[in-house]
């Protein structure tokens, strides 16, 4: 496993060792004892799979605290811009962003841990996306950033109409933003 850092240090790229021969692939996608290694050593209590067409937006968003959701994420089909911005108060890195793109074909796995709003544009038909959480799901924490906030100056990549939920529609904009994450360092 190789470890990529990022320009945000608590953002976290992983290139798996990928085994090939004339089967096909193998791939190790988790270990406990290897992503502690590396930081990563909160548990994962729930895997999310999505689907979605190609130019489709979902994000950014995050859940408050106490029932944040750190992301281990990945593309097992297809291809996606993949987006974590930092949204924890006092941060050095406060609103800036990183941008990665994950495929099929590199493999790669972002950590994307709590304190940040994530999200993510498929480049690909039909694009399984699938990620590790943290925490479980709770509705009345969820929250959002407009995906394509002025001044977050996220660069999504160009598509005539993107496909966006109405729910990621009317999120919040980052200038009128409570952040309910501090920065722990």
């Amino acid at each position: 496993m190789n470890i990529i850092p990022t320009s945000i240090p608590d953002l976290v790229l992983i290139e798996p060792r990928v085994f090939d021969d004339r089967r096909g692939y193998f791939l190790e996608t988790f270990s406990q004892e290897n992503y502690a290694k590396f930081g990563i050593n909160l548990p994962f209590v729930q895997d999310n799979e999505s689907c979605s067409e190609l130019g489709a937006i979902r994000g950014l968003h995050f859940q408050a605290p106490p029932f944040e959701q750190g992301k281990l994420v990945r593309v097992i089909k297809g291809a996606v811009l993949d987006v974590a911005v930092d949204i924890r108060v006092g941060s050095p890195t406060y609103g800036q962003h990183v941008t990665v793109e994950l495929n099929d074909r590199n493999k790669r796995i972002f950590w994307v841990p709590p304190g940040f709003a994530h999200g993510f544009q498929t480049l690909e038909q039909d694009t399984v996306f699938v990620y590790k959480c943290t925490g479980y799901y709770n509705k009345a924490s969820e929250g959002g950033l407009m995906w394509n906030d002025q001044d977050l100056q996220v660069q999504w990549l160009p598509v005539d109409e993107p496909i966006i939920s109405d729910k990621d529609q009317i999120l919040s904009s980052f200038k009128d933003f409570q952040s309910p994450f501090v920065y722990n360092k």
